[in-house]
């Protein structure tokens, strides 16, 4: 038990009896946040408007303690989280879902959750969330973590069957509206990969899927629709919903990330498969579809029907039109961009589990190669990396459509 002296800035009230707050419309609003402490136990604290009801756990691999709380407007100073103090490297923060918000600090190692309250408004100080970390082994950390108390998320409805056939490649608009999915990957408390310049792979992968909606829907020959537009962080199960819900035809899931292997370099395309062509694919899946995990969501209790649906998500038909659009991707990339080789792979991402929309997920080149990361944030290279994509989808969807007038 930690008691109250010196290494806190923060005093650690006695337990008293509290009458419930006032209601509060609208977020709560945290000011500022600061870290207090050392590498045997270290204080997060959070200034708040109001008392606030929150919650706090724990995850391994990485270390993470978690700070679920209601929607939260953070006014916190620019680049405040970025680095850390004590137990904690870093933390991040952002809206998950509606009326909900987290923090998710990054510890250096185990650590246990000693105590979490919330200090009442004095004088000149404001309401103030506390969180007090100890330093603790591994095998105490598990112990822990197996029993702490499953955390349900919110019921989700599995997608019907909608009856959706997608527009078969080389048919062109045969009547019906074609639309095509951007799907920029990670976002708000997920930044992803991360250049050892700093550069973020969320802004990376946001700046080119604008510049690719542009290109598309310049033509006139597509309806297209961004899973995200700004810097918000969406799971992916939803980012799958929204392609189904949009009855998308094509869905192009956008991303710029990091290996092991530093001189790894160019373009890559990825379809669906249970099976992942390579050991590099395989790696990489398994690294996207914890964007989720790392980020702070908790997929543990994902209902039966979800993962019935996520089976169907591998129909034949669909898999061979994204594998179709993969290898038209591939032909256009290389004739105005560097890939890598063999650019065409396949392994088991989420984000392209949807089982009526054709996808791939575009690979635009490593932040871990710095070649490569000249390129990802040059506005020039962009847009002729976007004109080449919007010219593949063309050319997917028949060369005779692209050039009808309409």
């Amino acid at each position: 038990m930690i008691t109250c002296g010196n290494a806190w800035s923060e005093e650690t009230p006695e337990p008293v009896e509290k009458t419930a707050p006032a209601a509060v419309s609208g977020p709560v609003v945290a000011e500022n946040s600061r870290l207090a402490g050392d590498a045997k136990r270290t204080r997060f604290v959070v200034d708040v408007d109001r008392d606030v009801a929150f919650g706090v756990f724990t995850l391994a691999e990485p270390y993470r303690v978690v700070i679920d709380l209601p929607e939260t407007d953070f006014r916190f100073a620019k680049g405040q989280g970025n680095s850390g103090r004590g137990l904690v490297n870093a933390y991040r923060y952002g809206l998950i879902g509606p009326g909900k918000s987290r923090i998710v600090l990054d510890t250096g190692g185990p650590v246990k959750i000693d105590k979490a309250f919330v200090v009442d408004a004095v004088d000149d100080q404001p309401v103030r969330l506390v969180v007090d970390l100890l330093s603790t082994s591994r095998q105490e950390f598990m112990a822990a973590l197996a029993v702490q108390p499953t955390r349900q998320p919110a019921p989700r409805q599995a997608p019907a069957i909608s009856g959706h056939e997608a527009v078969r490649p080389g048919a062109g608009r045969d009547g019906r509206e074609i639309v095509v999915v951007i799907d920029p990957g990670h976002g708000g408390i997920d930044p992803g990969a991360k250049s050892r310049k700093g550069t973020l792979e969320k802004d990376v992968v946001l700046a080119f899927a604008k510049r690719l909606r542009t290109a598309l829907s310049t033509s006139g020959r597509f309806d297209v629709r961004m899973t995200r537009e700004d810097d918000q962080f969406i799971p992916l199960g939803e980012r799958v919903n929204f392609a189904r819900e949009e009855k998308a035809s094509l869905l192009i899931s956008v991303h710029a990330d990091s290996v092991r292997a530093g001189s790894v370099s160019g373009a890559t395309v990825y379809t669906l498969s249970e099976r992942a062509s390579d050991g590099v694919a395989a790696a990489l899946a398994e690294q996207e579809n914890r964007s989720d995990v790392i980020a702070g969501v908790d997929l543990s209790g994902e209902s039966d029907a979800v993962a019935d649906i996520l089976i169907d998500l591998v129909q034949r038909e669909t898999k061979n039109y994204a594998v179709f659009f993969a290898r038209t991707l591939v032909s256009e990339l290389k004739r105005n961009t560097g890939v890598v080789r063999n650019p065409h792979r396949s392994a088991g991402f989420k984000v392209l589990k949807a089982h009526d929309v054709p996808s791939v997920l575009l690979e635009l080149g490593y932040l871990t190669n710095p070649s490569d990361e000249m390129h990802l944030i040059d506005a020039e290279w962009q847009e002729t990396v976007a004109d080449t994509v919007a010219k593949a989808v063309s050319e997917y969807f028949g060369e005779r459509h692209a050039r009808a007038p309409f």
